[in-house]
C-alpha cells in the first residue's frame, strides 16, 4: 500500500514537472514571437520598400533597412547567405548620368527573404533550409535574370525612343505619353517583384506544410 502511494505522488510530481516545463515553453513562444514581431517589418512595409524601389536594392540600404528595425544583420552575412544560395545574387545596374558607372542591386524582396531566413533559423539549421525548404530557389532566379532582361530591353527601347528623330520634346501630348510608360513600366516591375515574392512565400508555406507531415510520422 505505501510503495502504490509513493508511486501515485512520483506520477503526480512528474505530471507537474511536465505541466511545467510545458508552460515555460509556452512562455518563451510568446516572447519570441513577440520580439520577433516587433523586429519584423510588416507585410505592408515589405510590399512598399519592393514598390519603391523596382529595380532593387544595394547591400547598404538592405543592411540599414534590417538594422533601423532592430534585426542583426551586416553585409558580409549578406554575401554569406547569397554564397550558400539562400539569398539571390546582385546585379549590375547603371547609375543615372554621365560617369556615374554601375552599382550592385539586389532583388527588393530581399529584405522579404531575409526575414523569412531569420524566422526559419529560430527552429532549423541552414543545411536543412537550403535541403527541405528551397527546392525550386534556381528556378525562382532565372525568372528574376529574365524579368531583369526584358524590363532592361523596354527601358532601353524607350531612351532610345525618346532620343529619336521627330520628337517633339515641348510637345504636350508626346511628353504624356512618355510619362506614361514610364508610369507603366515602373508599375510592372512593381507587379514583377510582387510575383517573385508570391511565388518564393508560396514555395515556402509547401515547404514547411511537407516539414511538419515527415516530423509527424
Amino acid at each position: 500500500m505505501q510503495s502504490m502511494r509513493v508511486t501515485w505522488l512520483d506520477a503526480r510530481q512528474v505530471l507537474r514537472a511536465c505541466s511545467e516545463r510545458q508552460h515555460s515553453q509556452i512562455e518563451r513562444d510568446r516572447r519570441r514571437t513577440r520580439t520577433m514581431t516587433k523586429h519584423h517589418l510588416s507585410d505592408d512595409e515589405l510590399a512598399r520598400i519592393e514598390r519603391d524601389h523596382p529595380q532593387g536594392l544595394s547591400s547598404v540600404q538592405i543592411v540599414n533597412t534590417l538594422v533601423k528595425k532592430g534585426v542583426s544583420f551586416t553585409e558580409s552575412t549578406l554575401r554569406k547567405y547569397v554564397q550558400l544560395g539562400l539569398l539571390p545574387r546582385s546585379r549590375r545596374v547603371g547609375m543615372k548620368g554621365k560617369h556615374k558607372g554601375s552599382q550592385g542591386l539586389y532583388p527588393a524582396t530581399v529584405v522579404r527573404q531575409v526575414q523569412r531566413l531569420k524566422t526559419m533559423m529560430e527552429t532549423h539549421t541552414i543545411e536543412e533550409i537550403q535541403r527541405d525548404f528551397f527546392f525550386i530557389r534556381g528556378d525562382v532566379e532565372t525568372l528574376e535574370t529574365s524579368l531583369e532582361k526584358i524590363f532592361a530591353a523596354l527601358a532601353a527601347a524607350s531612351r532610345a525612343r525618346s532620343k529619336g528623330e521627330g520628337l517633339r520634346a515641348n510637345d504636350p501630348a508626346e511628353r504624356h505619353r512618355k510619362e506614361a510608360i514610364q508610369r507603366d513600366l515602373a508599375e510592372t516591375r512593381a507587379l514583377a517583384a510582387e510575383l517573385v515574392a508570391k511565388v518564393i512565400g508560396l514555395e515556402t508555406r509547401m515547404s514547411m506544410q511537407a516539414r511538419l507531415q515527415k516530423e509527424a510520422v
